[in-house]
C-alpha cells in the first residue's frame, strides 16, 4: 500500500474505526524489540479523549514490549492479510523469534511515533497506556489513550467506512474461532 492513501483521522472520531467490530493487530516496540500480534477483544471506550481497550495476555512478547514502551498500536487488518493475520495470532516470538519475517509483515513508522505500524491495513491507532494495574494483572485489559491515527482513503472517508465499495481485498476481518473469519457485510440502514 502507497502512502498516498494514509489519511489523517480525527481523534475524536476514532471509535468509528473499531465500532464495527474487527479483528485487530496490536503492535509495540521497546528499543530495538518489536512484534506484533492478532486480538479479537479490541474496542473504542470513549469518545473525547479517544480512549481504547484490548486484552493482551500475560504469555505474549507483544503485551511485555507494550509494559516497557507505555505505547502501542492497534491495526484493522483487511482480507488480502488474512493469512498473515491468522500466523501473528497465533505463533509467539518467544518461541519463534523470527516471526515477523516468517509471517512477512513489513512494518513503517509514521509522524515521528515510536511504535510499529503493519503496512497494508485499513487504519492505524497509537496509544499511551493509561496505567491500570489492577486491570492489566487481574483481567489482561489495557487501556490506550489515542494520540494519533490514520486510515485507508480507499475505505474511511469523511469520518465513515465504505466497505460497501471496497474490493473484497479491503474489507475487514472478524475473528470466530480455529481459523475462520467473516468480512464486514453489506451496508444496511434503518428507517
Amino acid at each position: 500500500m502507497s502512502a498516498q492513501h494514509i489519511t489523517a483521522v480525527e481523534l475524536s472520531k476514532t471509535y468509528r474505526l473499531l465500532n464495527h467490530g474487527p479483528t485487530v493487530l496490536v503492535s509495540a516496540q521497546h528499543e530495538q524489540d518489536t512484534d506484533v500480534m492478532a486480538a479479537a477483544w479490541a474496542c473504542a471506550l470513549e469518545f473525547s479523549p479517544a480512549k481504547v481497550t484490548v486484552v493482551l495476555d500475560k504469555s505474549t512478547k507483544t503485551r511485555q514490549l507494550v509494559e516497557q514502551s507505555g505505547y502501542f498500536a492497534l491495526q484493522v487488518p483487511c482480507y488480502a492479510q488474512i493469512d498473515m493475520v491468522h500466523q501473528l495470532g497465533t505463533i509467539s516470538k518467544f518461541d519463534q523469534p523470527t516471526k515477523l519475517a516468517d509471517c512477512k509483515t513489513e512494518l513503517f513508522y509514521q509522524d515521528a511515533f515510536p511504535v510499529p505500524l503493519v503496512t497494508g491495513s485499513l487504519a492505524w491507532l497509537i496509544c499511551k497506556v493509561i496505567p491500570e494495574p489492577h486491570n492489566q494483572q487481574a483481567h489482561d485489559l489495557f487501556i490506550g489513550a489515542v494520540v494519533a491515527a490514520w486510515a485507508d482513503s480507499r475505505v474511511f472517508r469523511d469520518g465513515h467506512w465504505h466497505f460497501q465499495d471496497a474490493a473484497k481485498e479491503l474489507r475487514s476481518l472478524h475473528y470466530i474461532a480455529g481459523g475462520t473469519f467473516y468480512l464486514i457485510g453489506d451496508e444496511v440502514k434503518a428507517k
